[in-house]
């Protein structure tokens, strides 16, 4: 927890796989946050944050994108300054696409995979996409501003088969 505030201030999401083997289309993850207002939930975001692109207003940020997943521990990271959003923003939903260049690849087909969510040095949330195995994008987790209480979290690990451009419309829908 952040300071005085009750709820979760600032996160960093990491994002770390294998390299596909040699021969094989490589694999390339990438982390997405998609934001909505009160107004419009689980409908359209009225942002969403992937590679190559940051928040309007810096809020969120990704700072490293990896396109095959070399390299020693977390390979993509994303800050998200939730204390820092407009109040107008209420809810923040963060998922990993896989993209499809070479084929229909699946988590439960990449070695390794690993997604963490932290505080500072408080590890909020840890998970290995083995509940959306045969999926080609999920969700991870979702916060929520609750006025006074401040932003809180909970893990959101659906998966969803779906290109990563239609994965953007689709994480913030209501549960199937």
């Amino acid at each position: 927890m952040s300071g005085l505030n009750k709820g979760v201030g600032k996160v960093e999401v990491a994002l770390k796989w294998d390299p596909a083997p040699a021969g094989a289309p490589v694999h390339d993850l990438d982390l997405v946050a998609a934001v909505f207002t009160a107004d419009d939930l689980r409908g359209t975001p009225a942002q969403l944050v992937h590679f190559g692109s940051r928040s309007p207003d810096g809020t969120i940020t990704l700072h490293r994108d990896s396109r095959t997943g070399q390299g020693f521990g977390y390979d993509e990271a994303m800050t998200l300054e939730l204390d820092r959003l407009a109040p107008r923003y209420v809810r923040v939903v963060v998922g990993v696409a896989i993209q499809q260049t070479g084929g229909r690849i699946v988590f439960g087909s990449i070695a390794q995979t690993s997604v963490r969510v932290s505080e500072g040095y408080t590890e909020l949330l840890d998970d290995d996409f083995s509940a959306a195995a045969d999926a080609t994008a999920a969700t991870v987790v979702e916060f929520t501003r609750d006025g006074s209480a401040g932003w809180t979290f909970r893990r959101l690990s659906r998966g969803f088969d779906t290109d990563p451009q239609t994965f953007g419309s689709l994480m913030g829908s209501a549960h199937a």
